[in-house]
Order: structure tokens, then C-alpha cells, then sequence
């Protein structure tokens, strides 16, 4: 049996309309390439790229904080229910071949930083600007485009 690439998507819970936009077409086309979407199954950017691959037939599996199923979005095809907290992002990286970062608050830029950390492709698309900060790393691209975005991970 061949396994489907596993394509994260992180951004934040509260998310304008052209996050959402950006978020919805990211989980469209990772559904049409075929790859299964990890994301944190909640709201925002999360909802929007699961409403996106959901849309395209697409496989979802949400990684929730809270403990309860109840909590996911109505796109997600698979919930994983940790108890964690923000710890959860932990298995959001571990559990993605590549990470893709829409906008994003803190909690997005602490999952950029563990995929970097682990040595996880990522790609932002309207995003932290790490070079700006200083930080460069070769994992770490910008997309201006979400096809751009699901290109570079594929």
C-alpha cells in the first residue's frame, strides 16, 4: 500500500478574508494533488483550507487541543482528539511530510519553528517573515501564490 503525503497546514484561529481565501484554495489543491491536509481542526485558516480539501474530496485529519470530537470544524474527515493544548503542535509537525503557514499569529510561528527544527519543509504564504528576523534556513521558502505554496511541498 502506498501512503498519500501527509501536506500541514497552520495558521491562526482567527483569520481576515484574504486568509481565508488563501486557506480554502491551499486545502483545495492539496486535495487535488492527491495529499492528504493535517491540520489543528479548529476554526480560521484551519476551517477554511479543511472546508477547501473537504470540497475537493479530499482527506482532513484534525489534530484538536481539547478532548472532545465535538470541538472540530465540520470538515474534518478524521479527528485526533489529544488533550494537549498548544502542545498538540507538536504532532501536527511530526505528522506532516510539509508544512504549509498561512498568515499566522504566535502559535502558527512556534509550528514554523519546531518544522524547522525538525528539519520539516516549510512554506510560508503571507506569513512571518523569518529573513527579516535574521533567520534563514533552506527548509524555509515564500510562496506568493497558494498554488505556488502546494507546488514547493509536493
Amino acid at each position: 500500500m502506498q501512503r498519500k503525503p501527509q501536506i500541514g497546514v497552520m495558521g491562526p484561529g482567527r483569520v481576515d478574508g484574504t486568509g481565508r481565501e488563501l486557506a480554502h484554495e491551499v486545502g483545495r489543491l492539496i486535495a487535488e494533488a492527491g495529499c492528504v491536509l493535517v491540520c489543528g481542526g479548529l476554526g480560521g485558516a484551519m476551517e477554511a483550507a479543511a472546508r477547501g480539501a473537504c470540497e475537493a474530496g479530499g482527506v482532513v485529519i484534525g489534530i484538536l487541543p481539547g478532548a472532545s470530537h465535538a470541538d472540530a470544524n465540520p470538515y474534518i474527515t478524521h479527528i485526533i482528539a489529544t488533550g494537549m493544548g498548544h502542545a498538540r503542535n507538536c504532532i501536527n509537525i511530526l505528522s506532516s511530510h510539509a508544512i504549509i503557514a498561512v498568515q499566522g499569529e504566535y502559535g502558527t510561528l512556534s509550528e514554523i519553528a519546531l518544522a524547522l527544527k525538525c528539519g520539516k519543509p516549510v512554506v510560508g504564504l503571507h506569513t512571518w517573515d523569518l529573513a527579516a528576523a535574521g533567520c534563514r534556513d533552506p527548509n524555509f521558502h515564500i510562496a506568493e501564490t497558494p498554488a505556488g505554496a502546494v507546488k514547493s511541498v509536493k
